[in-house]
């Protein structure tokens, strides 16, 4: 065996205890603190694990001058603290290191900020200085928990018998939703790799490869704008399973789901997770990925609207469109101020407004309670399940979607906003039968609502020959066999059964608009293997860094990635992107365009630039 150095730990600091007391240790880890109490110093000694008191004589000490941040070696015995100096508040807090010796093992300039937890510094000076904000005892847990969580969950799919396999992260561009990050060739001139958006087509072709059942921890590329839970680089958890449907995939979920919690976290997910078409979610929450946390569900008013004499109401169910409602238990205490801010909730979402009722059996109050009919109060409000002291917040438009999706995400304000979510629960819910496509009115074409490999629920599309320029071709009421994982209200994950036939995939691609040239220059090696017997399949992948986080209580990932991107998709602390040399460039035959060259001119002589 190596024999150690002299200067390295026996122990962490957040290792010792009061039956270590008399001890002879040794402690590596950074200044966190120091106190000088006349001739004697206090220092605390940080590492991953915890913090441990060193208490330093001055005679120990010398000429040695400490800092912030400053790596020791500490030599010393452990003591235990007198009863009144103990620190409740820390595992180490029963005793201290009374140090025989210190060795400066790294010395540290002022850092640009403290290293505490509860620090309330600009997001950007912490993540161009990330390594010294990844000291903190927060994001050391937060990364900690994510590494256990991860784990388990192999340990969890391994255990049904599971084969992790690494797929290729230089591939093919492909359309899959997203703009793909680019990767020139430099022996192909003129050619580019692409980061996968996923390994979607790599799995399914394991599936043809017979392995069966595959996972992967997958690192995902796309270059789209960010949002709280987005990053340009990310990483999912992949899976995939062959002869099986649906019900087979969220029976393997379930059990990984069971065995991660438990295993990670100790806790216990109530399963089965129950199952809701996607219409039913958007009629009774609003949208398609619902926090069950809390009631308050939507109601549809349409019958009721069509009878009223307020003509915003009526006037919206003629034209085709909706009026529902929510009730907001003991609502009844909010003031007009409140709900007018509620209003501009809805706004945000294309409502052009939120009516309100305060419900009584003698009409109520609020602007509806005048289109109430006499002795019709009792009506509406047994529709809306509301008693005296509730809120009733109405929106009527012409456009169906636009009343769901406002009062839905009014709905999930509401939950935050009056405290009905508890962070340490957990409901998971599956979303099933999403349509097959979409229309986009800016492209003039249709989308698949999650990806073109998703199978139909009819596998002749209806027939075929439908006017696939038409926004209002049957071919939008065909149905997919997809699928999403939700909790909490925020999606997990998507998945699908597969198109496993030829023939039927290169229908689909028909329908997006790609012609039989581009599906053999883009997916041919995929059509090829679908023609030499590739079993039914179906399969899921689940964010990880949004789950992780979720589990954290956190609503953003960037506390739960090492080294995270800004919301331009900037790494402040490396300065990339960055531009390279102009042989790098002559390397891979890219020329800069005149544009991008502007550009850089411009940024460079900008005072940021300079200063």
């Amino acid at each position: 065996m190596t024999e150690r150095a002299g200067w390295q730990r026996t122990h962490t600091c957040g290792a010792l205890r009061a039956s270590d007391e008399g001890s002879q240790v040794v402690l590596n880890g950074w200044v966190a603190a120091r106190r000088d109490h006349g001739g004697i110093y206090f220092l605390d000694l940080r590492d991953r694990y915890g913090v441990t008191q060193v208490v330093l004589a001055e005679e120990v000490a010398g000429d040695l001058k400490l800092a912030p941040e400053d790596v020791l070696c500490v030599r010393g015995t452990v003591r235990k603290r007198e009863e009144r100096n103990i620190n409740p508040n820390r595992e180490t807090g029963e005793v201290e290191l009374v140090a025989e010796s210190v060795e400066m093992l790294s010395g540290s300039k002022l850092p640009p900020f403290e290293i505490i937890d509860d620090l309330d510094t600009g997001v950007e000076l912490r993540l161009k200085h990330r390594f010294l904000d990844l000291r903190r005892a927060p994001l050391q847990q937060n990364l900690v928990h994510r590494s256990r969580f991860i784990n388990a969950m192999r340990r969890a799919f391994e255990a049904q018998d599971f084969v992790e396999v690494e797929t290729p992260i230089l591939t093919k561009a492909t359309p899959e939703g997203a703009r793909d990050y680019l990767v020139p060739s430099r022996v192909h001139p003129g050619e580019f790799y692409a980061l996968p958006q996923s390994p979607q087509i790599f799995k399914q072709l394991l599936m043809v490869s017979g392995l069966d059942r595959y996972f992967q921890v997958a690192r995902c590329f796309r270059d789209e704008d960010l949002r709280a839970d987005r990053q340009p680089e990310f990483t999912q958890l992949d899976m995939e399973m062959s002869f099986v449907e649906e019900e087979d995939v969220f029976a393997s979920w379930e059990q990984v789901l069971i065995d991660t919690f438990k295993d990670s976290m100790g806790y216990d997910v109530p399963t089965p997770i129950p199952r809701m078409p996607y219409k039913e979610a958007m009629e009774r929450f609003g949208i398609d990925k619902p926090d069950l946390r809390f009631e308050m569900e939507l109601v549809a008013l349409d019958d009721w609207a069509r009878a009223s004499d307020f003509q915003v109401f009526s006037g919206a169910v003629e034209a085709g469109g909706r009026v529902m409602g929510l009730t907001v238990k003991e609502g009844g205490s909010l003031s007009r101020k409140e709900i007018t801010a509620l209003e501009d909730v809805v706004k945000t979402y294309g409502a052009k407004g939120l009516a309100f009722w305060k419900p009584a059996l003698d009409g109520g109050a609020g602007p509806l309670a005048r289109f109430v009919p006499e002795g019709g109060a009792q009506e509406l409000m047994e529709l809306l399940g509301a008693t005296e002291g509730d809120l009733c917040l109405f929106v009527a438009d012409p456009r169906e979607r636009v009343v769901q999706r406002s009062l839905g995400e009014l709905r999930v304000h509401l939950g935050k906003q009056l405290g009905l979510t508890e962070p340490s629960e957990f409901r998971f819910l599956w979303v099933t039968h999403f349509p097959l496509f979409e229309w986009d009115d800016e492209a003039g074409r249709w989308f698949s609502t999650h990806h073109p490999f998703t199978a139909p629920a009819d596998w002749e599309l209806g027939g075929g020959g439908f006017d696939l320029s038409d926004p209002d071709s049957p071919i939008g009421d065909q149905m997919s066999r997809s699928y999403d994982l939700v909790m909490n209200g925020w999606e997990l994950g998507s998945g699908s059964v597969r198109i496993h036939r030829a023939d039927v995939q290169q229908r689909v691609f028909e329908v997006l608009g790609i012609g039989e040239e581009e599906q053999r220059q883009k997916f041919g090696f995929l059509l090829d293997a679908l023609s030499y017997g590739a079993p039914p399949h179906a399969g899921f992948a689940v964010g990880l860094d949004r789950l992780v986080a979720l589990t954290l209580g956190m609503d953003n990932i960037r506390d739960v990635i090492a080294f995270p991107k800004t919301a331009s998709a900037t790494d402040l602390m490396c300065d990339a992107p960055s531009t390279v040399e102009a042989y790098q460039l002559e390397d891979v035959h890219i020329d800069v365009s005149a544009r991008a060259k502007a550009a850089l001119e411009e940024a460079q002589s900008s005072p940021e630039a300079s200063s």
